[in-house]
């Protein structure tokens, strides 16, 4: 019995000394962190101006992040970020796609292209350009003695052209015209002056010189035949002459 008493003794003993080193044992370490996952792109894209008339050009700027692959449709693989100026006929919408390790990102832009208006119909008929010559182009008068074009007949010279840059088919002659005062020779050299600052003042404003002859009549064909200053003033002028 005392024996036996021992054994339980020692087998309990021996299971307490188990217990308490297995208490001391360390715990284990946690497992290790996994790495962050990558930033997933960003991008942006946008058209200045968004709006142009056929033929105009517009600017894509774009913008993006955390991206090793970037391309824009039409115009292929582009730096992260920038700008290019596009000219597209019709209307277009522009794909930018931002490619990284972190996925794929994609942004538009959209440019509205306005049609071109259509040409104007060209006049066939000679005789139509001759009455729309008549109707629109207005002779230039000059003050007695002089011929320089006058601040009041510069609208008129403006006018005259803006006509004749939109029928360029159109040749014309100036006549140089004076009143009856003064020698004939003095008169022609007048008209010759007078028809050469119209040519001048045509040129300037655009019109091809290669259109334009000049003629002086001096006092030899006169619009008026009064002897006044009204009359005279007639007399005095630029005239133009339909060619063709």
């Amino acid at each position: 019995m005392k024996h036996q008493m021992r054994m339980w003794g020692l087998v309990a003993a021996v299971g307490a000394l188990m217990f308490l080193g297995a208490c001391a044992k360390k715990a284990a370490p946690p497992p290790p962190t996994p790495p962050p996952s990558p930033t997933a792109p960003t991008a942006s894209l946008s058209a200045n101006p968004n709006t142009v008339n056929q033929g105009q050009p517009t600017t894509l700027t774009w913008q993006t992040t955390n991206a090793t692959d970037v391309s824009i449709d039409g115009i292929g693989a582009v730096d992260s970020s920038g700008s290019r100026q596009v000219a597209p006929a019709d209307s277009t919408t522009y794909h930018l796609v931002a490619k990284g390790p972190g996925g794929t990102q994609d942004a538009t832009a959209r440019v509205t292209v306005n049609a071109a208006p259509p040409p104007p119909p060209q006049q066939t008929s000679s005789a139509t350009d001759e009455e729309l010559f008549a109707q629109n182009v207005k002779d230039i008068y000059f003050d007695y003695d002089k011929a320089d074009i006058r601040a009041t007949d510069q609208s008129t010279i403006q006018a005259d052209a803006q006509f004749l840059q939109q029928h360029a088919g159109i040749h014309i002659t100036i006549e140089g015209h004076c009143d009856e005062r003064g020698s004939t020779e003095y008169n022609l050299a007048l008209g010759t002056s007078r028809a050469d600052a119209v040519k001048n003042a045509l040129i300037q404003a655009g019109v091809g010189g290669d259109r334009i002859k000049t003629y002086s009549y001096g006092k030899e064909k006169p619009f008026c035949t009064e002897s006044n200053e009204s009359c005279w003033q007639q007399n005095r002028r630029g005239h133009f002459v339909y060619e063709h």
